[in-house]
């Protein structure tokens, strides 16, 4: 794999990581779990894509049909992850509310009902809008600083360090 996969993965992983802090200070309860969750401050799929991009520009520039294509993509894969994910999490929100009221309606009946009751959907799915913008950012840092740490930059360094 090339250094830019290696960048994006490892923003992705760190993204999902910062979750779990970030929901204590919050919420002030530990929930390690986040960290295979979707969902959540900062989005991990705007990081990766973010990442990915910022690591294209500075590596090969601004005109190059990979940036372009990477851009596209992390644009897409952002417009998603606050879009149609999250109106899919608010949709799952409410059918699951319904469950509730149905259970709620069958006790009251006099008229036996036996149904296995539905699986719980999850309800965590997409981003708000402050999420993608939290997870683009960590990921253009993360790129500027995969960039500055490239193998041509530590030669620059090992020679400085050494006079």
């Amino acid at each position: 794999m090339n250094k830019g996969v290696y960048l994006a993965l490892f923003s992705i992983g760190f993204a999902q990581w910062l979750k779990i802090p970030i929901h204590y200070v919050k919420k002030k309860e530990w929930r390690p779990e986040l960290f295979f969750g979707t969902g959540g401050m900062p989005s991990s799929h705007s990081a990766g894509v973010s990442t990915l991009t910022t690591y294209i520009a500075l590596q090969r520039g601004l005109p190059t049909v990979d940036f372009a294509l990477s851009l596209v993509y992390g644009l897409i894969v952002m417009y998603d992850a606050q879009g149609v994910r999250r109106q899919t999490g608010e949709l799952t929100l409410k059918v699951n509310s319904m469950n509730d009221l149905i259970e709620k309606i069958q006790k009251d009946e006099s008229v036996e009902f036996k149904q296995e009751k539905p699986k719980k959907l999850k309800e965590m799915l997409g981003h708000e809008p402050e999420e993608v913008i939290g997870g683009a950012l960590l990921g253009v840092l993360v790129g500027i600083l995969g960039h500055k740490c490239s193998k041509k930059d530590r030669k620059i360094l090992k020679f400085k360090l050494r006079f």
